[in-house]
């Protein structure tokens, strides 16, 4: 998929876009460009990767002609840049629509505009049935990549989105986090019922790779991924430590959700993921013709999920990652 291509990756200095260029790296890309607004995690990033394919663009997703220089000559977008800190987007509003929403829609201009051929969105599960605003402008968001579809014409330009859970590992997430404070002999948890979806970052990667090939523009792809309970997670990563609960904070659901009622009425099924598809007239029921529709009633939530880790799973995998 990524041969003799030129890949643009927003957001690229994260803990997504490491991995994903890793990955990439390993392929007969011919280009991978970095797109984002810290000059110091771009400087680390190149003395991490001794790579002549990469390149690094400082740029912000909210400026659209500097999206229009970058994406010159670009075959895949992959749009990680996000303002995804729950507690940051209810504090700073403003910056969360900023970011999440209007660079959504100048990446869709930008993307047709300069002729790009394959873009897909990584959202999240906070984007179903969202409680908070950076569920709500992720919501947006992926709609905005979906309705794109319907505004590129006669050009080559196709969008996608992929919804997945917590991202275990990666920068800002609840593992780094115990792991950091396990030495106090606590761990916070907000409430012993909650649960969450768990999926690795090569998971992750590897789902939005998958989906760069079987795209054909305008679907949200879940992946069938395990749910966990985060205090199972607490025991696995620190079991001599105290539990303490702390209550639910602000924005924050007791159980996750990736499809709902609603949602699942024009969703398919595949053996190991989900495709929720448009509800558009350009869409054609062809493009998922071997996966079967869902029953009445169904919701891929956390709490009703089929597949569980357990707390000796949670360790191995929890002890898998670096500190």
């Amino acid at each position: 998929m990524l041969d003799d291509k030129t890949v643009l990756v927003t957001g690229g200095t994260g803990s997504f876009g490491k991995k994903f260029v890793r990955k990439a790296l390993d392929s007969n890309v011919k280009k991978i460009i970095i797109f984002s607004r810290d000059e110091l995690k771009q400087y680390e990033m190149k003395q991490e990767f001794d790579d002549s394919r990469l390149r690094f663009f400082i740029g912000d997703v909210r400026d659209k002609e500097r999206l229009y220089r970058a994406f010159d000559g670009v075959d895949i977008v992959i749009h990680a840049a996000a303002m995804k800190h729950v507690d940051a987007c209810e504090y700073n509003p403003f910056e969360a629509i900023k970011t999440n929403i209007h660079g959504a829609q100048n990446i869709v201009e930008a993307a047709i505009d300069r002729g790009v051929e394959k873009v897909i969105a990584l959202s999240t599960d906070k984007a179903c049935s969202p409680v908070n605003l950076y569920g709500a402008t992720k919501l947006a968001s992926d709609k905005l990549f979906v309705a794109a579809n319907a505004y590129v014409g006669d050009k080559k330009t196709r969008f996608s989105v992929v919804r997945y859970g917590n991202v275990v590992g990666s920068r800002g997430s609840v593992v780094p986090f115990f792991k950091k404070i396990r030495h106090t002999g606590v761990l916070p948890v907000t409430d012993e019922r909650m649960t969450r979806f768990w999926i690795t970052l090569d998971q992750g990667v590897q789902f939005v790779l998958d989906n760069l090939e079987r795209m054909h523009g305008g679907e949200i792809f879940v992946p069938k991924i395990p749910s966990m309970k985060v205090v199972d997670l607490a025991k696995a990563i620190a079991p001599e430590c105290e539990i303490k609960i702390i209550g639910i904070r602000p924005g924050e659901k007791l159980h996750e959700a990736m499809i709902m009622e609603d949602d699942a009425r024009h969703t398919i099924e595949f053996e190991d993921y989900y495709v929720i598809q448009p509800e558009f007239p350009w869409w054609s029921k062809s493009n998922t013709n071997n996966g079967k529709e869902l029953p009445d009633g169904f919701a891929y939530t956390s709490d009703s999920n089929n597949e569980w880790l357990t707390v000796e799973e949670l360790e191995n995998l929890a002890n898998n990652l670096n500190d």
